[in-house]
């Protein structure tokens, strides 16, 4: 009752969330300033209305990348990954943008600190913490609510990178906040009224935080991870990227400044906690402790890894509830939050909540080595659109469950292959190119050839998904070709999966890494690096995975399988030196052609790690049969 009557009260008042700053802009009606959170911190708060008289609007939250502020979603001539607050505003909804804490105007420069000296001593960066910045939306929304601009059961959220590793806590809380002490309690506003998620759009998102940034290569595309063996063992750091994004916690490497304003290189905007000072949001010693290396197995590390996990991951959230409707983008060619974060959620999810709204889409965007190109992109935006309107709205088709996936192509100008539908990923791909090898080769920790690894590198590479190096073959490493005979090729859709004997010699097993590459191999001697993947190796029979990849091995064109001892500088090189005997190696590659019984086959059935169960989705039957 308290909600209720409170409402007409707040719908009279003149601004949202008690902002000055309003005004019109861009055909629509916007108000700015500074929002004190559940704690007291100040968040830099943009609302976007579709008037200055909307009230009960159906609300969308976009949540920024990291490095990023409000403002990446406040310029009218840029879309981003999401589209920005104007067009929202002008389909109808309230739109709720905000920098998260401890980023530029939320107490991340030195001048909103000064600004506000008390109330920024503890608003640093937590990074994506449920229980900080992915509270603090569900705060900015309450109020929302309570205050009659926005509509209880019509709330969507949508981001991209950190944005959309916030947007799927949020869609796996659904109705439930998380407090300081990690309790989970039912989630109303400040006034009472139930709230809950209607829909999410987590883009380029990670659902578990230590596996992103340090993979151990357990996570298959077609089995439901079990709890733990994501880091058991802890994988391998991807030390350039962590230690980008360590340097992007401080200081500006990319837009966030307001729109209009000249980007500054190295502008500090960011606001990390003191060393020692909160063991809960100390990202300087964990990026400290990952950078020092094998071994992870002492006390300080595994309380490093279970709070990244407890905390920082939709994935070890509690799942016995139903989640948001989930629609979730991700980038084939995305090096840091590949498509198994994705798959990692969906295929759990299918399995406990079959009814679920889910619908996916693979393409060659987000982080590097993405292209990033327009149609994509634009069809990215077209589809968080359609999803949100028939979520928040019911209006509009119905969108379908299943999976969207479009190739990666070179040269850029290239247009994409696809779309390729299908209900699931599994079944995304027809059949499967296989090769086998019952030589033994070994690869040493110190092998690979150093100008290969920088020019590959998505950071200190630049990022280029297209670049090419000759295909010359590396000392220390195990290297397997397969030409490609079918005259018209084929599409390479999923992840290439490898069976192996391992026997590690030299350092631990937790210590010693394989870093594998899939390469497309050109007549002319040059080869382009088709996906990746680390991996820790087991004495006796593994299964691994390189990440899912969407590309064309045309006819005349070789793949090429490469496993290294290490993938520098994307990956750390572990601490020890060690060497790995590989035999009897199987490789498959899921296709989109259909078998021809020769250079295509039909799909076997997924080989499964001890411990891991199959993911719903995969094709219940042989469709063809091929003579023996």
């Amino acid at each position: 009752m308290l909600a209720l009557w409170a409402w007409p009260a707040a719908a009279a008042a003149a601004t949202p969330l008690g902002l000055t700053n309003c005004g019109p802009a861009q055909g629509v009606y916007v108000c700015s300033g500074l929002v004190s959170t559940w704690d007291g911190v100040p968040l830099d708060t943009t609302v976007t209305l579709p008037s200055a008289a909307a009230v009960r609007q159906p609300l969308v939250v976009e949540i920024h990348g990291f490095g990023n502020s409000k403002y990446e979603y406040l310029d009218p001539a840029s879309t981003a990954y999401t589209d920005n607050a104007f067009g929202w505003a002008r389909r109808g909804y309230a739109v709720l943008t905000y920098t998260a804490r401890g980023l530029w105007g939320s107490c991340g420069t030195p001048e909103a600190r000064l600004a506000s000296p008390a109330a920024c001593a503890r608003g640093y960066i937590h990074l994506a913490d449920v229980r900080y910045e992915v509270r603090d939306t569900q705060q900015l929304i309450g109020r929302l609510v309570d205050e009659g601009f926005a509509k209880a059961r019509r709330i969507g959220v949508t981001g991209d990178s950190y944005g959309g590793g916030q947007t799927f806590m949020l869609a796996a809380l659904r109705n439930r906040v998380m407090l300081p002490d990690g309790g989970l309690v039912p989630w109303r506003s400040p006034a009472g009224t139930k709230l809950r998620i209607a829909a999410a759009a987590p883009v380029i998102p990670w659902t578990d935080l230590i596996y992103a940034i340090a993979p151990n290569g357990r996570t298959l595309t077609h089995t439901i991870t079990p709890r733990g063996a994501d880091s058991t063992p802890v994988g391998v750091f991807k030390s350039s990227f962590a230690n980008g994004i360590f340097a992007a916690a401080q200081f500006a490497t990319g837009p966030g400044q307001p729109v209009g304003e000249p980007f500054v290189p190295g502008r500090p905007m960011g606001f990390l906690a003191p060393a020692g000072l909160d063991p809960e949001a100390d990202v300087a010693s964990w990026v400290a402790t990952a950078d020092a290396g094998e071994p992870y197995t002492g006390a300080a590390a595994r309380a490093i890894v279970d709070r990244l996990e407890r905390y920082h991951s939709a994935y070890y959230l509690d799942a016995s509830h139903r989640p948001a409707p989930l629609f979730v983008a991700s980038g084939f060619t995305d090096d840091l939050f590949p498509v198994t974060e994705a798959l990692r959620f969906a295929n759990r999810t299918a399995k406990r909540f079959p009814r679920l709204p889910l619908s996916m889409l693979f393409a060659d965007f987000g982080h590097q080595r993405a292209a990033n190109k327009p149609p994509e992109r634009n069809r990215l935006i077209a589809a968080i659109r359609a999803w949100f309107r028939y979520q928040l709205l019911r209006k509009g088709r119905r969108p379908r469950n299943g999976v969207t996936a479009f190739t990666q192509t070179c040269p850029k100008s290239t247009p994409a292959a696809g779309p390729f539908f299908a209900r699931s990923f599994a079944r995304l791909a027809r059949g499967e190119v296989r090769f086998a090898s019952v030589a033994h080769q070994t690869i040493a920790s110190s092998g690979g050839d150093p100008a290969v690894g920088n020019a590959i590198d998505p950071v200190a590479g630049g990022g280029d998904g297209c670049v090419t190096v000759p295909a010359d073959s590396s000392s220390g490493a195990a290297t397997y070709t397969i030409p490609t005979r079918r005259e018209r090729g084929y599409t390479l859709l999923g992840a290439p999966t490898i069976a192996a004997n391992l026997r590690v010699d030299g350092a631990p097993e937790d210590e010693a890494q394989v870093a594998g590459r899939l390469w497309d191999v050109a007549p002319n001697g040059r080869q382009t690096l088709v996906t990746r993947g680390f991996y820790r190796p087991q004495a006796g029979r593994n299964v691994w995975q390189l990440h899912p990849a969407g590309w064309k091995f045309v006819s005349g064109h070789d793949a090429k399988l490469e496993l290294l001892g290490n993938d520098a500088p994307y990956g750390r090189p572990s601490n020890g030196s060690f060497e790995v005997e590989v035999g009897g190696l199987r490789l498959r590659l899921p296709v989109r052609q259909r078998p021809d019984c020769e250079s295509v086959l039909p799909s076997a059935r997924p080989l499964v790690p001890e411990g891991q169960r199959l993911a719903p989705g995969l094709p219940r039957r042989r469709r063809y049969h091929c003579p023996a």
